[in-house]
């Protein structure tokens, strides 16, 4: 009998009971029509809060609609028009994102901490022509606006829609006392408040939108080499909220849920995972503007009951170590997803432990509107995998020449489906690389299936370790480090040697001053094979990461001055 691969396999077997084997990707007509029908259903709750204030459902619809109209009568914005978004969480972003949206346009979501040189690239590349932004960032758009086809653009301050005096304290005190708007000069800017005061006077047209229509060009890449432009459909970001609805549906009820919203939403994850899935079911969304400063966000989660979390690994292991953290009340999560880089076992464990909730590992992808495969939501415990296929997705693990491996072998996750993206903007050549002649996106990732369907992540690939000869994942030297007591963060590289090519070095901060070089040693010797165990061992007080937390491994191999 030949043996079976991961092409043989269905999912669908019952360890989620209720789940569609397939969805509809088309049961709406656009991003626009699955908002509209959420403005309607859900006008009175509560949509988006943010330091403390609270847009229903009813006003984001209002609000967009403004800003829509505004986009049409007084920038001429037209379908399939760029209009770049650099802001991070506050309530500016959704208004602006849906009011774009509804309007036709194509969003570009640039991160806000974004050099000179890398906002650059992202608007010449996409040839975006007008720029919302937070007055935080502005100087860095002035250095660079004059090699760009940018014209129009609209600014806003962190406090700007929080209503009067609070918005006028806000951002006195981000200006003047924490100095944190720089200095900038864009004669042509307009505030973003006129923006919504002009759109009132106009009238929204409301144009024909498909699910064939570009959405977003979400850019990504940047860690590994130029920042690429993923083309994103309204159809691909519908049927990926679809897929994600359907796998969380028996957990969620419509009109009662509050979801804490701590990664950017300018992030793939957060955008669809926590603004689209959870707007669809009328829930509210707690933006989180800083989660860096821990304390602070420990302090309004006590504000809240809520009932849903996403984030990384990174932010995960820093709440479950915060004191405050430790003593919320719990007892309405339901849902605690973890995505955008692998969750450890030891960070699981700890969230499980303080929480009682279990943290369900997702998979995916900008490339795939995100998600591709997500643990059974009745999972009890953290079980290593990044889960189970969704509705309508299908997961092959190839070798180096595109053919399916046996199950329980190592190849390359790849993933077709309707939120496979189209393709990279105006890169075929590399567009071509990724995508197969039968729909096939691949990864990059290197991953195994087993019998059952669940697929286990072992490293990105070229991240992998070759010790004379034998492959070495980074992601399982990480694992085992992280649960030693006295380790904070951990990170894997490969180091050339002269002996067998590559060893392993770890960067590690400590959470005991205590811990020495030869006791990590001496712990990794208990826990991995010879080879796997690393040569060199460097401690940091950090560990460069993205703005979301994903640990740069990249910047660890540079060389330091």
């Amino acid at each position: 009998m030949a043996s079976r691969t991961s092409q043989d396999f269905l999912w669908y077997k019952s360890y989620e009971p209720g789940i569609a084997h397939t969805i509809n990707p088309d049961e709406f007509g656009s991003i626009a029509e699955l908002l509209e029908h959420s403005f309607s259903k859900y006008r009175e709750r509560p949509a988006f809060t943010c330091m403390g204030k609270t847009l229903t459902f009813g006003q984001i619809d209002q609000l967009s609609r403004q800003f829509a109209s505004y986009l049409q009568n007084e920038l001429r914005v037209k379908k399939g028009d760029r209009v770049a978004i650099m802001s991070p969480n506050i309530l500016q972003y959704p208004v602006a994102l849906f009011g774009v949206l509804r309007a036709g346009g194509i969003v570009v979501n640039v991160n806000p901490l974004y050099t000179a040189r890398e906002l650059e690239h992202q608007l010449k590349d996409s040839g975006t022509e007008t720029i919302v932004i937070v007055a935080n960032f502005a100087h860095t758009l002035e250095k660079i606006i004059k090699n760009t086809p940018v014209k129009n653009v609209i600014v806003t301050e962190l406090g700007d829609m929080l209503g009067f005096p609070k918005s006028l304290i806000v951002n006195s005190v981000v200006k003047y006392l924490k100095k944190m708007v720089p200095a900038f000069n864009l004669p042509q800017a307009v505030p973003f408040s006129k923006t919504l005061l002009l759109g009132a006077k106009g009238s929204f047209a409301k144009p024909t939108i498909t699910n064939k229509d570009i959405a977003f060009l979400q850019y990504t890449g940047g860690t590994t080499g130029v920042a690429k432009g993923a083309v994103l459909t309204h159809g691909n970001i519908v049927a990926n909220m679809v897929q994600a609805r359907a796998w969380i549906r028996n957990l969620i009820q419509e009109g009662k849920e509050i979801i804490i919203t701590a990664l950017p939403l300018y992030h793939i994850f957060s955008l669809t995972a926590n603004c689209f899935v959870f707007s669809s079911i009328g829930a509210q969304n707690i933006l989180i503007t800083n989660p860096r400063d821990i304390p602070g966000f420990a302090k309004e989660l006590s504000k809240w009951k809520f009932t849903a979390i996403t984030g990384v690994n990174t932010l995960f292991n820093a709440l479950t170590n915060n004191e405050d953290f430790k003593k919320l009340d719990f007892s309405h999560l339901k849902v605690s997803l973890g995505g955008g880089m692998a969750v450890q076992r030891a960070v699981a464990e700890k969230w499980k432990t303080i929480t009682k909730s279990p943290l369900i590992e997702a998979y995916g992808l900008t490339e795939t509107s995100p998600a591709a495969c997500i643990n059974p939501m009745n999972l009890k415990d953290y079980n290593g995998y990044i889960g189970l296929p969704i509705s309508s997705t299908e997961v092959a693990i190839l070798d180096d020449n595109g053919k399916p491996v046996d199950l329980g072998q190592v190849g390359e996750i790849s993933i077709r489906g309707p939120q496979v993206m189209q393709g990279y903007w105006k890169r075929p050549e590399e567009t071509a690389l990724v995508l197969t002649a039968d729909g096939y996106l691949k990864t990059g990732d290197l991953g195994y299936m087993t019998p059952e369907g669940f697929v286990k992540i072992v490293d990105r690939k070229k991240d992998m370790i070759i010790v004379s000869g034998f492959n070495v994942y980074p992601n399982e030297i990480e694992d085992v480090v992280a649960t030693h007591p006295k380790v904070l963060e951990v990170a894997a590289i490969g180091v050339n040697d002269d002996k067998s090519g590559e060893v392993p070095k770890i960067f590690v901060v400590k959470k005991d001053t205590t811990l020495t070089e030869s006791e990590i040693i001496d712990f990794c010797r208990k826990n991995l094979t010879g080879y796997k165990v690393p040569k060199f061992v460097e401690f940091r007080t950090e560990l460069p990461k993205t703005n979301v937390g994903k640990i740069l491994r990249k910047e660890l191999r540079q060389p330091t001055a």
